[in-house]
């Protein structure tokens, strides 16, 4: 008697979309069952690994290399397989949504790479999640020209050799996917992204001289890499091309990574591609895993935490040598300012910054660095054009000169800034402003002049939280309480009224965004992912 036949994926409480049966194929949809079978229950022990370690965090207040892995890093002998040629020169990467007008002017922009962004820039909408894989398939098969209904603009592709190549960011493990399940329980929506993806486009792109690449986000240790890497060598075997074909690069954006650095390009080396310096994201990390440390871990106003901070500069100096030491790119930071059409002055100073930013980056070994918009492609190209002239990358600087104690990497109170009450207001401003357009389907928000994704949130609800229980004092001599977020909150939402008018006001997710915002910065039980209890509410 044959084996009952396992049951299939269920769509579940999803309008149909255009064109899914493009994407939803029975065949991908098999393929997602199986990652799911296979992996989901490894991931849900990792998530519980992440509560354990946190707990112990939380009773020590400190963190240090591994010693069940020192052998690893002591062996100087192993490396990353060797970039592909599509992969090898990286100097300036932009990031951003895979919606259709984003699609072609990132390939179009003259960045070298297009992290083309299921997570954090992306509000997991069903419509985001489905029609941001069709607008891939559709740019490969070279079908996404489109003209704009509202400016009349047409947009067209360039030449396939002028196109940046694409990396897909899928969502972190901690997401699931509830619009597909699988005998009622929801599959991690980072095996519905890359399962998705990679099922459709893997020999489409060999076919086109690249490969499947991928950013993996908010990975917390080196066995979460090896889950990883599993996936890639079950997928390859699934579909039948050669193992190695897949590539990652791995975002460094959570403290507890960046004492596993070494460990997570061992577990990746096959299919390693580099690591990327985060900031948000990172400080976020350092506030959620320390949150009962003391007023030591407390952090001032988010613009007062530069990548020149002593403890960021460990980190990222720590990035660059692990990196070049195995063989992979080191990726720094974003470049989040948006040029403004009206004020040519604004732009002068924030270009001069953005510019100061990536010199800095290219001179300290960075292979290459990100952007949110494509007017600071050429910005960032020239900083590392400076350095690497015509060379791909700068792989061989190895930066032996670079020594990282475990405690450089933690030591938050070498900042001399304090929290200020504007950054308070600014917090409380820009988590409101960005939920709001989050819950309407929008992951990455213009802000006062800067574009801003998911981590933005994370960083300015868990300032408050912070800032509330360490009982900061401000330099006006306001303290900061859940009582004073509620005032500023209110006014937020009053001066949003104002600018926006009372239509447009009534259309939006204002209230709610407000709401959204006090209840996780102010619980008195942090809650780990914003967009955790931000999906319940997304429609």
């Amino acid at each position: 008697m044959s084996a009952p036949a396992p049951s299939p994926l269920a769509i579940v409480d999803a309008d149909p979309l255009p064109r899914q049966e493009e994407v939803l194929t029975d065949a991908a949809l098999a393929f997602v069952a199986e990652l799911h079978r296979r992996f989901t229950p490894r991931r849900d022990e990792l998530l519980a690994r992440r509560s354990e370690r946190r707990a112990e965090i939380a009773r020590t207040s400190t963190l240090d290399f591994l010693p069940e892995t020192a052998g690893v890093r002591a062996d100087d002998s192993w490396r990353v397989a060797p970039a592909p040629a599509a992969l090898n020169d990286r100097r300036v990467e932009i990031t951003g949504p895979t919606d259709r007008k984003m699609t072609v002017n990132a390939l179009n922009s003259g960045a070298r790479i297009w992290l083309a962004d299921f997570e954090d820039a992306s509000a997991p909408t069903w419509e985001n999640v489905v029609l941001g894989q069709l607008n891939l398939i559709d740019a490969y098969e070279r079908r996404i020209d489109f003209t704009d209904p509202g400016s009349g603009k047409a947009y067209a592709l360039r030449p396939a050799e002028e196109l940046a190549t694409v990396v897909t960011r899928p969502r972190g493990w901690h997401l699931d996917e509830r619009h597909l399940q699988l005998d009622g329980t929801p599959v991690p929506g980072a095996l519905v992204d890359f399962g998705l993806y990679f099922f459709h486009n893997a020999q489409r792109l060999i076919d086109l001289g690249k490969g499947p690449y991928f950013y993996l986000p908010k990975t917390e240790s080196h066995l979460e890499a090896r889950l990883w890497n599993d996936v890639f060598v079950f997928a390859q075997e699934y579909v039948g091309i050669p193992q190695g074909t897949v590539r990652a690069t791995v975002l460094i954006e959570t403290i507890t990574a960046a004492y596993e650095m070494e460990e997570i390009l061992y577990e990746l080396r096959e299919h390693a591609s580099g690591l990327n310096a985060g900031r948000w994201d990172y400080l976020f990390s350092i506030v959620k895993n320390f949150r009962d440390g003391g007023t030591k871990f407390v952090l001032p106003d988010r613009n007062a935490v530069t990548m020149t901070a002593p403890f960021m500069r460990a980190y990222t100096e720590l990035l660059v040598r692990t990196c070049h030491k195995r063989g992979a790119h080191a990726i720094g930071g974003m470049a989040a300012f948006i040029p403004s059409r009206r004020d040519a002055e604004v732009n002068k100073v924030a270009f001069e910054k953005v510019k100061a930013d990536k010199d800095r980056e290219a001179a300290d070994g960075f292979d290459g660095s990100w952007v949110a918009h494509p007017d600071l492609v050429p910005i960032a190209l020239a900083s590392f054009d400076a350095v690497l002239g015509e060379k791909p990358n700068q792989k061989d600087r190895l930066r032996e000169d670079v020594s990282v104690a475990a405690g450089d990497l933690i030591a938050v109170d070498t900042l001399d800034a304090r929290p200020t009450y504007e950054g308070w207001r600014n917090a409380v401003a820009v988590g409101i402003r960005y939920i709001e357009a989050w819950l309407r389907g929008t992951g990455a928000v213009a802000i006062f002049g800067l574009m801003e994704d998911a981590a933005t949130a994370e960083i300015s609800r868990s300032q408050i939280w912070q800032w509330i229980n360490a009982d900061v004092v401000f330099e006006n001599g306001e303290h900061a309480t859940a009582d004073l977020a509620r005032k500023v909150a209110a006014e937020e939402l009053a001066t949003v009224r104002a600018e926006i008018g009372e239509a447009a006001f009534a259309a939006g997710r204002w209230q709610q965004a407000h709401d959204l915002l006090l209840q996780v910065a102010l619980d008195t039980d942090y809650t780990d992912f914003l967009t955790l209890p931000a999906y319940e509410q997304l429609r």
